[in-house]
């Protein structure tokens, strides 16, 4: 009995170390299986990463680990390591970053065979079906190490599941090849960009950030510079302070918001696609409205009696508050639209120089075009330049909308669907990549639906007047898109259909509103549609 206690007490010692051991180098051990769960961890440890190859080897561990849990029955512990293969290692190590530096669809087809990999997992594929697919996600991410590595574009899986030497001969071939590169590409360590990557990247987030802010800044100037014009054309020159006023509050908004937004990321970090997605999908609505606002105000009659309608109230009144808001709305919408595209591009460090000179010399740009419309009477061709530019939202619409919802995807908020055949319909290139189209229903259905809206609007502003009964049967068999609603010119409230179509409560609605419309009499349609009009306040007599 002695003997016993004295060796269980000798052994005690030995695996309390053993645990410290284990817990303190950051390793998971699930019978035999092990790996570190992030990749700062993998690297303290002392593990190769001195190439992109070995950044992509680590993902390949923790596919292995995944592997043989998901073997084992250990469905939910399997989900673990592959999860933070994507959160862990291909964002933090500066994998994706890089790879984003040479090609945009690279990085949403690594995405999504990520996200197809784990969605395998959580739905208890078989088990030959997640081979397949870490097999295909192991092949993409030693395709572009190799890339990175000055290897060339192929690659292939470098996965044993445990069958000792059952790698490929192309794995072993870019193994040994990695070796040789090691000396030269200390990029994952460092998280840098490799030698030779970077330069024209840069170069294209300088000529971004110029275009952004000169064609937003462009819009909220001719808005701006309406309203001052014809301020002063009618002899309200003394007004003009309230409308500066109101332009520098907006500015100011801009960046606070940009602030805010920026603190809301730091905060959430593990949390960055969710972000990003919600980000984008708010752009999308703002585009879209702007888009449509554009369109109706082309031709230049409408867009005069616009600007009739916004100042000469305000102007007759002397409301210094409806001026400085009515500026202040043109250019913080402006603004806001500006901080929802540089988001993005604020978040790497070694390019913020160029973010900040294209912002620079756009703004240099802008001032000078402000000056010409102030002074000079410069006038921009309106109609042209709507189209144009509402067209060019339209775009960025449709590549927000696909972006955002890629996001949510990533951030596991959206389930995936990718059918073989629409992967054979839909490439990957950077082409479409740029237009936000992907191989998955999700982001398409939504971005169809986006076009026909589009399509339905551009028909309806064709239309003189508004008839009730073709309102009532809009609302009827389109209410769920907001048919009747785009039809009145009620962009907003369309846009709201449009966002919670998928509850049916739009489509419920829109049959109760267009019998509304269907049973009542023309003056009743006519009246309920008018617009509100303004009556300007009478100042009170002095006594």
């Amino acid at each position: 009995m002695y003997h016993k206690k004295t060796a269980f007490g000798r052994l005690l010692p030995l695996l309390t170390a053993l645990m410290l051991a284990l817990f303190s180098t950051g390793i998971i051990a699930f019978a035999s299986t092990d790996y570190y769960p992030s990749w700062e961890e993998y690297k303290a440890a002392g593990q190769p990463a001195n190439t992109w190859n070995d950044v992509a080897d680590s993902i390949d561990k923790l596919m292995e680990a995944s592997y043989q849990l998901y073997s084992r029955g250990n469905t939910e512990e399997a989900y673990t390591p592959i999860l933070n293969a994507y959160n862990f290692y291909y964002e933090t190590s500066g994998f994706e970053r890089n790879v984003n530096g040479y090609s945009g669809s690279e990085v949403s087809k690594a995405e999504l065979a990520f996200k197809t990999a784990r969605k395998a997992v959580k739905k208890g594929e078989d088990i030959e079906k997640i081979k397949s697919n870490f097999n295909d996600l192991s092949a993409i991410l030693h395709g572009q190490a190799n890339h990175l590595d000055g290897l060339g574009d192929s690659g292939g899986s470098k996965l044993t599941f445990g069958e000792g030497g059952a790698a490929s001969e192309t794995a072993s071939t870019t193994e040994n090849a990695a070796q040789t590169a090691s000396a030269e590409t200390p990029a994952a360590n460092s998280g840098s960009s490799p030698l030779g990557s970077g330069g024209t990247n840069v170069w294209v987030t300088f000529a971004s950030c110029f275009a952004i802010i000169l064609r937003e800044g462009l819009e909220a100037i001719l808005v701006v510079g309406a309203i001052i014009a014809y301020l002063v054309k009618s002899g309200n020159k003394d007004k003009l302070k309230h409308v500066y006023i109101g332009c520098v509050a907006a500015i100011g908004a801009s960046f606070l918001c940009a602030w805010l937004l920026s603190l809301l990321k730091l905060a959430n970090t593990a949390n960055q696609e969710i972000i990003e997605g919600v980000t984008a999908l708010t752009a999308v609505l703002v585009l879209f409205y702007v888009s449509n606002w554009m369109v109706s105000k082309a031709e230049a009659d409408t867009w005069n009696k616009y600007i009739d309608e916004q100042v000469k109230v305000s102007a007759e009144t002397g409301s210094v508050f409806t001026l400085a808001f009515t500026a202040f709305l043109a250019v913080f919408r402006e603004g806001a639209e500006v901080i929802l595209f540089y988001q993005p591009l604020l978040n790497d460090a070694k390019s913020m120089s160029y973010v900040w000179g294209g912002f620079g010399v756009g703004v240099v740009v802008l001032a000078v075009v402000f000056l010409c419309i102030r002074f000079l009477s410069v006038k921009l061709p309106i109609r042209p330049f709507f189209l144009g530019t509402s067209i060019l939202m339209f775009i960025m619409s449709i590549s927000f909308l696909g972006a955002g919802i890629k996001e949510l995807i990533e951030g596991d908020v959206i389930d995936m669907t990718s059918p073989e055949w629409l992967q054979a319909i839909i490439p990957f290139n950077d082409v479409l990549n740029v237009l936000g189209i992907y191989p998955v229903l999700e982001t398409l259905i939504p971005q169809l639906i986006l076009i026909f809206v589009t399509l339905m609007i551009f028909v309806m502003q064709k239309f003189g007047t508004k008839n009730k009964n073709e309102a009532g049967i809009l609302a009827i068999v389109f209410g769920g898109v907001g048919g009747h609603k785009f039809y009145l010119g009620k962009y907003g409230q369309g846009l709201v259909c449009v966002a919670f179509c998928w509850s049916g409560i739009p489509e419920l609605l829109g049959i109760i509103q267009g019998i509304h419309y269907l049973t009542e009499t023309t003056e009743q349609f006519e009246a309920e549609i008018a617009p509100k009009k303004k009556t300007p306040k009478k100042k009170a007599a002095k006594k």
